[in-house]
């Protein structure tokens, strides 16, 4: 099948498939004309992507999962390590943007929100850009 179609049955827009195929993430036929032509395979293996990706995987990190999918002899612990390493990373962007809406719902409460110019919110962010010193934006 060609690429609309597989972009079609994947759930995957056919940019996403042929940057997938540049990375080496998959590696479809070639029809005689020169053309991609998928396999069932092929989708499923989108479809996996898709999955992993939608999990927040990196590339890389879908790069290794596919390997290890595809390996009958994989340890079931190489994945776990790979899928622990992501949790930790996504409970560590949860505190950076809890901090950030920390800092934000303070500097919100602070400005007045009238028709005067004065505004902490203003006034914070030109902080750390004119000085580079870590006013309460920066905590994160």
């Amino acid at each position: 099948m060609n690429v609309g179609d597989a972009a079609h049955r994947s759930g995957l827009p056919a940019k996403t498939i042929r940057y997938y195929e540049e990375i080496g993430l998959i590696r479809p036929r070639r029809a005689g004309n020169g053309y991609r032509d998928y396999t069932g395979e092929d989708i499923h293996r989108l479809a996996f992507l898709r999955r992993a990706r939608n999990l927040g995987f990196s590339i890389d990190d879908c790069r290794q999962l596919m390997a290890l999918y595809q390996d009958r002899s994989r340890a079931s612990h190489d994945v776990r390590e790979i899928a622990a390493a992501h949790v930790t990373a996504i409970e560590e962007k949860v505190r950076e943007l809890q901090s950030m809406r920390s800092t934000l719902q303070k500097l919100i409460y602070a400005c007045h929100g009238d028709d005067r110019p004065d505004c902490p919110i203003l006034d914070d962010i030109a902080g750390d850009a004119q000085d580079g010193d870590k006013g309460a934006s920066s905590a994160v």
